[in-house]
């Protein structure tokens, strides 16, 4: 049995005087005034970064932050982010601006001093990152003896930070190994499927079945409770025979919905009432209806108060909870409630030391809304990430990270 080696699996002496790539996730959300406005990713990466500076190790942080399309967007620049991690950390990070490959980078990573760190600018700035061009990663790779992924966000991508220039390290003898964010990512998120505690309950929302699909059908088999709510529950009660109105819904995956609801049988949950408006707006006048009453110019927004009260008994009897999505369009007020109601259960039990895993994305964020994220098991921070990984599917970033055998239990 192996397991992926991490940062903890190396001694002092592993890291002392070396210097090592760190691809992390630093894609946060930026203020009007391009200034951080939430710090979550970038603290989570500080015990890493710590780690590394007690052994004498420096680093060349790589992130990328929006959607750049291979070339500069001042919008998209990290100086905002290096700002707000020298003040974190207590001492400056130098922003590197200068490209892969250039002597002028070289120069400037060659003078990091032990037990220090820079951030290079956005690495999405350049079409090799993408691509994963070999040369490209090459030129990341020859910054670094050592590779450190932490960046499980992106874990599902094959890109030339997190996987060519890794495997390069790799093949020079370099250690590449997974940081302690991604390290405690893969042990709760693997444990979710391997080993749960049972009742295991499963709640998934959000807007579509086709993002999740490969995770319902891998998660159906394993879990005592499947909770289905938000959007993408609308597609099952059409597939029900139901009147779903004017509601968000795929109508190409109704016919799934039904093999879905066929093989789960009663293992599948889906609310019995809903709330809806004649629009989902911030200001919309809401009812409480049976799904059944549901009319031609409703729309659903929300699970409804005996959607809520059934779905919190089958949490506070569970012995594992895997939460991905929201069960409605919590950023709105009238249509937040069945989302924090349950979010609020969810703490509770994770208070009372049953393992509550968020998945990233959506249900991270409204887990954040709801003023409970400290209060959960873990909440990761990868969205597609998190859902590749629990269907059973092969992350890349993960997956060119060296492995060390494990003793069978």
């Amino acid at each position: 049995m192996a397991r992926t080696r991490t940062l903890s699996d190396l001694k002092d002496g592993e890291l002392e005087g070396r210097r090592f790539l760190a691809r992390v996730d630093y894609n946060v959300p930026l203020d009007p005034e391009g200034e951080v406005s939430a710090a979550t990713r970038i603290d989570a990466t500080l015990p890493t970064l710590e780690r590394l500076r007690e052994a004498g190790a420096s680093a060349v942080l790589v992130s990328h932050l929006g959607r750049p399309k291979g070339k500069w967007d001042p919008s998209s620049s990290l100086a905002s982010v290096a700002r707000e991690l020298s003040r974190r950390i207590g001492y400056e990070v130098p922003l590197l601006t200068d490209p892969p490959g250039s002597r002028e980078l070289e120069d400037r990573v060659g003078s990091i001093e032990p037990g220090r760190i820079a951030l290079m600018e956005n690495i999405r700035f350049h079409p090799g990152e993408t691509e994963n061009d070999p040369q490209f990663a090459e030129a990341l790779a020859s910054l670094a003896e050592g590779f450190v992924g932490e960046a499980f966000g992106t874990a599902h991508r094959a890109h030339a930070s997190n996987v060519g220039a890794a495997r390069i390290i790799r093949e020079r003898g370099g250690p590449a190994v997974a940081g302690l964010l991604m390290a405690r990512e893969l042990r709760f998120l693997r444990e979710c499927l391997a080993d749960p505690e049972r009742p295991f309950v499963a709640i998934l929302g959000g807007a579509k079945i086709s993002g999740k699909i490969d995770l319902i059908r891998a998660i159906l088999p394993r879990v005592d409770r499947l909770i289905i709510g938000g959007a993408m529950a609308n597609t099952f009660f059409r597939a029900l025979g139901l009147e779903t109105g004017e509601s968000l819904l795929e109508e190409d995956r109704v016919a799934m919905a039904a093999e879905l609801l066929e093989s789960g049988g009663e293992t599948i949950l889906l609310p019995v009432d809903c709330v809806v408006a004649e629009e989902i707006s911030a200001d919309a006048q809401v009812r409480d209806c049976d799904r059944e009453a549901v009319g031609p110019a409703d729309r659903i927004g929300d699970i409804g108060p005996r959607s809520r009260e059934i779905f919190s008994r089958e949490v506070l009897n569970a012995g594992t909870v895997l939460w991905n999505g929201p069960m409605g369009v919590f950023e709105l007020e009238p249509f937040r409630e069945g989302t924090f109601h349950l979010a609020r259960v969810l703490a509770d039990q994770a208070d009372a030391g049953v393992p509550v895993v968020v998945g990233g994305g959506d249900s991270a964020a409204a887990a954040a809304a709801a003023g409970v994220s400290g209060r959960m098991t873990h909440v990761s921070t990868g969205g597609g990430a998190s859902l590749d990984l629990l269907a059973g599917n092969e992350l890349p970033g993960v997956t060119v990270l060296e492995t060390v055998e494990m003793a069978s239990r």
